[in-house]
């Protein structure tokens, strides 16, 4: 096998922030030593994140099993999905912030599926992956992200199921959403339909103008390699993008 160097596109503060966070659970669970110290680990946990390495690869650069390598990041991913803002806490945050508005919007987390699994298949995507529903402020900063649903699950249904928008109803906070919350009573989305006036071809221009700034937090999200096809089960799309949403809170 053979073995190069390679940079990671993230800051050294990102780092240390993980390492301590391991530090910190180490303690807390007494373990003594281990193959890699917190550092490592937590630079092997991010080039999994950030290149989408296999648990292979990793096991290889790091001079650990395969099977130490996966343990590492399950832990680490655990940690850090356990730090991500609650719903509550975030909307309650954008209120103090004095939004004008937030952006909501679904994403699909592709996953390495075959055609028998239907849950996990979104046809308006026409690919398996999981639902994922991201908030975000005017400037495109990501403020909240849900847990896993499977593609199947429609934007509207998934926003339902976590309470979204009752919560940012609740704290008069106004939401821009795309078509897929078509129904929703507290959304702001475009007009449909064919052969529309003028004033609703200008309102729909407006609208697309004042969301594509927080349409780019998913964008943002896809930046890290691993949530572009998932090897893994696919119910851990939850925990790896609010690890990663933790993540780019310290970078930014």
């Amino acid at each position: 096998m053979l073995f190069y160097r390679a940079a990671l596109p993230l800051s050294r503060k990102t780092l240390t922030y993980a390492a301590g966070i391991i530090r910190r659970y180490r303690a807390s669970i007494g373990s003594l030593w281990r193959k890699l110290n917190p550092g490592q680990q937590a630079l092997l946990v991010l080039a999994y994140l950030r290149k989408g390495e296999t648990f292979a690869e990793l096991a290889a650069g790091f001079g650990v099993g395969t099977t130490t390598a996966w343990r590492y990041v399950n832990e680490t991913v655990e940690l850090l999905a356990a730090r991500a803002p609650k719903l509550g806490t975030a909307v309650r945050d954008a209120a103090k912030a004095g939004y004008a508005y937030v952006v909501l919007d679904g994403t699909l987390i592709p996953v390495d599926r075959v055609a028998t699994d239907r849950p996990v298949y979104s046809g308006k995507h026409k690919r398996h992956g999981m639902n994922v529903q991201v908030i975000a402020g005017p400037g495109g900063a990501i403020l909240w992200v849900s847990g896993a649903l499977p593609g199947s699950v429609h934007d509207k249904k998934a926003e339902w199921i976590w309470g979204v928008l009752a919560e940012l109803e609740a704290a008069g906070l106004v939401t821009l959403a795309d078509r897929g919350y078509q129904g929703a009573a507290h959304a702001k989305i475009p007009y449909r339909g064919r052969n529309k006036p003028e004033s609703q071809k200008e309102a729909n221009r407006a609208h697309a103008k004042l969301r594509s700034p927080g349409e780019r937090a998913n964008a943002q999200l896809k930046t890290w390699r691993i949530l572009r096809k998932l090897r893994c089960c696919p119910w851990r799309a939850g925990k790896l993008a609010k690890a990663i949403h933790v993540l780019q809170i310290r970078e930014a």
